[in-house]
């Protein structure tokens, strides 16, 4: 068969794709299109007296630019671009739920909007007329979850989520933007990319990673954990009862204290890898190594017997 003739470059396209990053932005302050005057019916706002010769602003918030018009959850505040006698702006009105209704005397204002910890400020001039406004958000949410190994869910365990912007500071640290977030959570957040840690337990059990938030969309963002609770004992045999008034330490391979404890049923969740348990008790010191097995909870027993011992030292020797 002949070839196919070369497409000309200069042809019309017929469905192009649209790629939403090379789009025009969104405005993300706009005039809302009422099909009366002035549509709501209830006064809302707070702290706001009421007068002939203010004017009437009407606000509305949504998700993204083709989402519907959010109902519940919305926190609305107006500041008076004047400072009060501490040098910050003067808030005067705040709104809770939906759509919001204010009347202002003229003047500059800012508006800020915030649904969770996503967040939108924008700036408005009012005068005696009626204006609606309605505020994109461009947001979207992360719903966290932890596993451990072959897919387990960790369900009434301490864990736990941190969530940080990506720029550092001058110090070198990130903004915290929301902290102690628990499994199954869902943290509605302005689009962009944010950087997770996820805690098990409370010593070394850490993972991070960057999640994206698009707008209007839910992200699950499950973080998959590589550790195990371990529960400490000093006993005399194996099986035997647990000594009490015992010091702990758990020691990293290279040396280092990775946690320390007092008690006899000391427990941790530590990451996976290999550990030594050195205790404490009546002036005498005890040490184990003991390996770290992600998802495997279990006891480690530190035996104070000589011949238990003798039989970890020849272990170790040969």
């Amino acid at each position: 068969m002949p070839p196919a003739k070369k497409p000309d470059p200069n042809a019309p396209v017929e469905n192009p794709i649209i790629n939403l990053l090379d789009r025009e932005p969104e405005p993300l302050f706009s005039d809302v299109l009422l099909p009366s005057p002035y549509a709501p019916t209830r006064s809302s706002a707070t702290d706001v007296a009421s007068g002939l010769q203010e004017g009437a602003l009407y606000l509305m918030a949504k998700l993204t630019a083709d989402a519907k018009p959010l109902y519940d959850g919305l926190i609305w505040r107006i500041y008076s671009e004047t400072t009060n006698t501490d040098g910050r702006l003067q808030l005067v009105a705040t709104h809770k739920g939906g759509d919001a209704e204010f009347r202002l005397e003229p003047g500059s204002y800012l508006i800020h909007t915030a649904y969770g910890y996503a967040q939108s400020t924008n700036r408005i001039m009012i005068g005696k007329e009626v204006q609606s406004k309605m505020v994109t958000l461009n947001a979207g949410g992360i719903k966290f979850g932890a596993t451990l190994k072959d897919g387990q869910t960790i369900d009434g365990k301490p864990v736990s989520f941190d969530v940080y912007g990506l720029e550092f500071d001058e110090r070198g640290e990130r903004d915290l933007i929301v902290s102690n977030v628990t499994p199954g959570s869902i943290v509605r957040l302005n689009a962009d990319t944010y950087h997770v840690v996820s805690r098990y337990g409370d010593v070394n059990a850490v993972v991070r990673a960057d999640v994206q938030v698009l707008p209007g969309k839910l992200t699950e963002a499950t973080i998959f954990h590589k550790a195990a609770g371990i529960t400490l004992k000093l006993v005399n045999e194996r099986g035997g009862e647990a000594i009490a008034n015992t010091t702990w330490s758990v020691l990293s391979p290279g040396g280092d204290v990775v946690v320390e404890a007092t008690g006899a049923f000391p427990d941790f969740v530590l990451a996976a890898g290999e550990y030594e348990a050195l205790a404490r008790n009546n002036g005498r010191t005890y040490l184990h190594t003991f390996e770290v097995t992600p998802g495997e909870d279990r006891e480690v027993e530190v035996v104070t017997s000589v011949s238990e011992l003798s039989s970890q030292q020849a272990t170790i020797n040969n």
